[in-house]
């Protein structure tokens, strides 16, 4: 069993890297990149921005609780902008596109695979890696930049709206203590952390779906494993990029 994990995670980095290498490598299929670009995105930006407006709203009610128990409500604006920004906003995206967009790749590389269409491919000296592999990995991750934004400014909003309106705190206290505590390289990290768990999202699936075991059953039994793979994946490597975050960049004032 533990052989059998260690050497799934070894195809797995491998098609990583290969992946690397064919982003790079001629010609690149622009067509199937822009197709895909707009397929993910059509089915995560709304739930993306419907998400993100309870994600900030709770985070926001939370902290201005614990701060008005500690007696620190102007710090509250800056707390929930920066529990949305770093940490809720990449991880809402990554979620959203893994569960949507990541398991339409995994279904439909995994049919193409049951259907023989990639052994054809190979058989032709068509790379599916490059072909197909490299343009929704690289659409995954583009979408996953984007929508990271959008998620931030609506869940900003949503916060600042359910802590002025149901907490009784002031759009002042809360702007100022955003503009005293949070910095731009919150933002810089939280546009990696997207594109990194885009990337994820992407191999993951893409993995799955080029491997999958048995008929129609088993490209349904792909889809399954690259979500709760990709679920477990992002939230170890959320961990270990905060933490490194955290020990290189220092807080505001600090």
């Amino acid at each position: 069993m533990i052989t059998g994990a260690l050497r799934q995670t070894g195809r797995l980095f491998a098609l990583a890297a290969e992946v690397v290498r064919a982003v790079f490598r001629r010609p690149f299929q622009f067509r199937e990149f822009v197709e895909q670009f707009w397929f993910v995105a059509s089915v995560t930006i709304l739930p993306a921005a419907l998400v993100s407006i309870p994600f900030g709203a709770v985070i926001a009610l939370q902290v201005g609780s614990l701060t008005e128990q500690l007696g620190a409500q102007s710090f509250t604006g800056g707390a929930s902008v920066l529990a949305v920004v770093q940490q809720a906003s990449p991880l809402i995206v990554a979620l959203l596109i893994a569960g949507a967009g990541g398991s339409a790749i995994c279904a439909d590389l995994g049919s193409r695979r049951i259907r023989e269409e990639l052994d054809a491919m190979e058989v032709m000296g068509v790379s599916p890696v490059q072909r197909l592999v490299v343009p929704r990995v690289l659409a995954a991750m583009g979408v996953a930049v984007l929508l990271n934004g959008l998620v931030s400014v609506v869940g900003i909003l949503g916060g600042y709206f359910f802590n002025v309106i149901m907490q009784g705190g002031t759009p002042g206290a809360y702007l100022s203590s955003f503009s005293a505590l949070a910095q731009l390289p919150d933002l810089y990290v939280s546009e990696l952390k997207a594109l990194v768990f885009g990337f994820i999202a992407g191999i993951v699936a893409a993995y799955r779906g080029l491997n999958p075991r048995g008929g129609p059953k088993g490209v349904g039994d792909a889809v399954n494993q690259s979500v709760v793979i990709t679920f477990l994946l992002l939230f170890f490597v959320n961990m270990v990029m905060t933490a490194v975050y955290l020990q290189i960049v220092p807080p505001k004032g600090g």
